[in-house]
């Protein structure tokens, strides 16, 4: 009776000790980059196996069966199985969308079309619609990397900015749609209309690509010229094209990226570009190459069940909540609350349910805005998802490209020019809005 209501008083204060497989993690990936000059010497999926390793270690009253039991239900829960389905789809489509000679010519066209200073510009814009529209990131980068690596071979610019601009824009769409996890979560959490969110989202969001657009054109002004584009037909472009459509339609991402393993196939059956073996191999390929970050993504959702069984998570919450004083204090509390879970699970969407509940009371009780709640939870939640190299979305973006996530990171704009003015909007209290509570929750019964 005394170990259970110590237990219930440890779970409920939580455990600073539960968060050290993160900062194992960090360091080991981290540090051996920045010692050894390659920040390819440590695998992430190593590194996290130490980090599970760590966890496991941690509360070692508790049995290893019990801690077993958590690891595997996190690391099978639906949200993980989602995306691993999404990854063994986006690496299908991929492979079929090169062996056919969509990669290529969708290049080729792109590099005919667009001038050689708006090539990656347009690129980005590219992608802040196209994930806009499909409401996912992850999707969006799976989707679009291939092409990133096309126009780097074709144009010689660094691939590490290229799969930086995809990543960059998949965040932006992210926080625009309608449609996204994260646009849902944080609405319904807030008791807050979805287009209130995303409103209140513009008035950051925009600002932010923006800024990181014009960046990106100073930055490549003169890159990307070729002699001449390369050879394209336009029938091996359509696959992209009825990705986009499928997008714009609102169309399940599952759908999506299947239709598009099919018809991207059935192009190549009838161009005559592959036969149906070279299209059952191309499949299997593309979905072998995107086994070891599965296996990671596997890993990475055990190791967060161990860390918010063992109290990480209800550490972070008493810790920030216990720092409110004011209104300003709550709105910079909340933000630090979204920052800090999302660096702890990795899942921007899981990172809203989980601190949602208890933003709406801090915002209750100091009188903020549902519609400004739900907005500082996306964005301080999205601008940490897209930076940090254990996420999906890098590490999505990085698996496909083969290239160093560090790489990556130090060519990500948006997500630190996001962070930057969605902390700033906090202190100026931008935008400023009348509190319509009342009205909110009259359209919330209305509907």
């Amino acid at each position: 009776m005394k170990n259970e209501k110590n237990n219930s008083l440890k779970k409920k204060n939580g455990s600073i000790i539960a968060l050290l497989p993160i900062g194992v993690f960090l360091i080991l990936f981290l540090g051996s980059g920045i010692l050894t000059g390659d920040f390819y010497k440590m695998p992430a999926l190593t590194a996290f196996v130490i980090a599970a390793v760590v966890a496991f270690m941690i509360n070692p009253k508790e049995s290893l069966d019990t801690k077993m039991e958590v690891f595997c239900k996190s690391a099978g829960d639906s949200n993980i199985l989602i995306m691993i389905v999404i990854f063994l789809l986006a690496g299908a489509f991929g492979s079929v969308a090169k062996a056919m000679g969509g990669v290529d010519s969708t290049v080729n066209l792109s590099l005919a079309i667009l001038p050689a200073n708006l090539l990656v510009p347009g690129l980005f814009l590219i992608v802040c619609f196209i994930s806009t529209s499909m409401g996912t990131s992850v999707g969006t980068v799976s989707a679009l990397t291939p092409i990133a690596i096309g126009i780097s071979q074709k144009t010689g610019i660094s691939l590490e900015l290229l799969v930086a601009i995809i990543v960059g824009g998949a965040m932006v769409g992210d926080s625009l749609s309608m449609i996204s996890d994260t646009t849902i979560a944080a609405a319904s959490t807030q008791g807050c209309q979805m287009k209130d969110k995303v409103k209140m989202n513009s008035f950051v969001v925009i600002p932010a690509a923006i800024v990181s657009f014009i960046i990106i054109c100073v930055m490549t002004s003169g890159a990307g010229a070729v002699t001449e584009s390369g050879s394209y037909e336009v029938i091996k472009v359509v696959p992209y094209i009825a990705v986009l459509v499928g997008a714009l339609a609102g169309a399940n991402v599952f759908l999506i990226l299947a239709g598009g393993v099919l018809f991207a196939g059935l192009i190549g059956l009838f161009t005559g570009t592959m036969d149906m073996w070279q299209f059952i191999d191309a499949i299997s390929e593309g979905m072998a190459g995107m086994q070891e970050l599965c296996i990671l993504v596997i890993v990475v959702g055990g190791v967060i069940g161990l860390i918010k069984h063992n109290g990480g998570i209800d550490f972070v919450l008493n810790f920030i909540t216990s720092k409110i004083k004011s209104p300003t204090g709550a709105k910079l509390g909340i933000a630090m609350l979204a920052s800090i879970i999302d660096l702890c699970t990795a899942n921007n969407t899981i990172t809203i349910i989980t601190a949602g509940p208890l933003a709406k009371e801090v915002g209750e009780k100091y009188n903020l805005d549902p519609r400004k709640l739900a907005s500082i939870l996306d964005m301080f939640s999205s601008c940490w998802q897209g930076m940090i190299p254990y996420g999906a979305q890098i590490l999505t973006a990085v698996g496909i490209a083969g290239v160093s996530s560090v790489g990556v990171i130090k060519y990500l704009y948006y997500p630190i020019f996001l962070l930057a003015f969605a902390t700033i909007s906090l202190f100026i209290d931008y935008p400023k809005v009348k509190n319509k509570k009342s009205n909110i929750k009259k359209e919330i019964k209305a509907s």
